[in-house]
């Protein structure tokens, strides 16, 4: 094997599984560690075969301590969402082979398809892109599993928030209040749980230097990509990296806009579609600013998905995310700097964050 990358090196008794993965002949002959993730390792392996053809495979592998004790469980929901997403129109990475409780492997690892396209973080062409994620997530909120996942894991309660730097405090108490109440009653869909423009590949072409194209990582969560919690409940962390199926940075322009697909399914759950759509929201006002955080559930609506009737059940949803990425802003900033975004310093994301709570406050308060 011929790795290219030395941080995307395999580790042995991996590489072993991984080989037995492979067709009759096919050798994996580049290794690429792909950037971004907060919560595990993620590698592109490029596999060679007999014939001279060139195939892409996504290793997924979690190291840190906090997340292999609950890798087992991660794992395998992830690889079962992507066997249940290969026969609806929804795209997503498909399972090659998962190793959920390390049993050949050094660390818990999922091994699963590539796709094709690169995450999109720029402020260019934003107008264009959230009516396509929008519709996007319509589709995701229409798959019908014949068994529900798991119930939907908040990822802060009210004592647990603290209100960012330099936040208004009387708005930020008025906010944990609304989500101190029971959750409001809802008919569940199922959910990607971690859907962001982190997590979401375009199709792109090369056009020159137009900003940050997310080079990176999470397959399974770029991790993903929101506020780093524990493993031992979910978190919005990988919340906000660029994702893992994405290949090394180029400089290329999207196209269209058109999806090529959706990663990172390690938190799909049951849930109201209003929490997926105020994750996302979340995730464009950090990103962009404030305005395009309460854009994206206007946009979820004209594609035709639901949400909650009354404002005051928008409101629950809507900051029961936000409040919850207060502790784990620089986790979320981070990976977006390392994409090309680097005025999103951590004391400019919390500014953001703040702004957003305000606006939500003011809008649906």
């Amino acid at each position: 094997m011929t790795d290219h990358d030395g941080a995307g090196a395999v580790r042995p008794l991996t590489l072993d599984w991984v080989g037995r993965q492979l067709n009759a002949g096919e050798r994996i002959v580049r290794t690429e560690a792909l950037h971004g993730g907060i919560t595990a390792e993620m590698r592109r392996l490029t596999v060679a075969a007999p014939d001279g053809g060139i195939r892409h495979l996504v290793l997924r592998t979690f190291v840190e301590p906090s997340f292999v004790d609950h890798a087992e469980e991660m794992l395998n929901r992830e690889a079962h969402a992507l066997a249940l997403l290969a026969g609806t129109g929804v795209t997503a990475p498909g399972p090659v082979a998962v190793d959920p409780a390390a049993a050949h492997c050094e660390y818990p690892s999922l091994l699963m398809t590539h796709l094709a396209g690169r995450t999109v973080l720029e402020d260019e062409g934003l107008e264009a892109r959230v009516p396509v994620l929008a519709r996007q997530l319509v589709e995701i909120h229409a798959v019908g599993p014949a068994e529900r996942p798991r119930e939907y894991q908040a990822w802060a309660t009210a004592d647990e928030i603290v209100p960012v730097p330099g936040a208004d405090a009387a708005v930020w108490s008025a906010a944990i209040d609304v989500i101190r109440k029971p959750a409001p009653p809802y008919e569940g869909t199922f959910l990607h749980r971690d859907f962001h423009p982190g997590n979401v590949l375009f199709e792109v072409e090369r056009a020159g230097p137009v900003g940050p194209v997310a080079p990176s990582a999470s397959a399974g969560s770029v991790g993903s990509a929101g506020p780093l919690a524990s493993a031992a409940s979910a978190s919005p962390a990988h919340p906000a990296g660029p994702s893992a199926q994405s290949a090394p940075a180029h400089p290329l322009a999207p196209v269209g806009p058109r999806v090529t697909g959706v990663v990172d399914w390690v938190q799909n759950s049951w849930g109201p579609a209003d929490l997926d759509v105020a994750h996302c929201s979340t995730n464009l006002a950090l990103l962009h600013g404030p305005a395009w955080g309460l854009r994206f559930a206007e946009a979820y609506e004209e594609a035709g998905g639901v949400l909650a009737s009354a404002a005051s059940e928008r409101l629950y949803w809507r900051l029961l995310d936000a409040l919850a990425f207060a502790g784990g802003v620089r986790w979320v900033a981070r990976p977006w700097r390392e994409a090309g975004r680097t005025e999103l310093t951590t004391r400019a994301v919390e500014g953001r964050l703040n702004a957003y709570v305000t606006a939500l406050m003011e809008a649906l308060g």
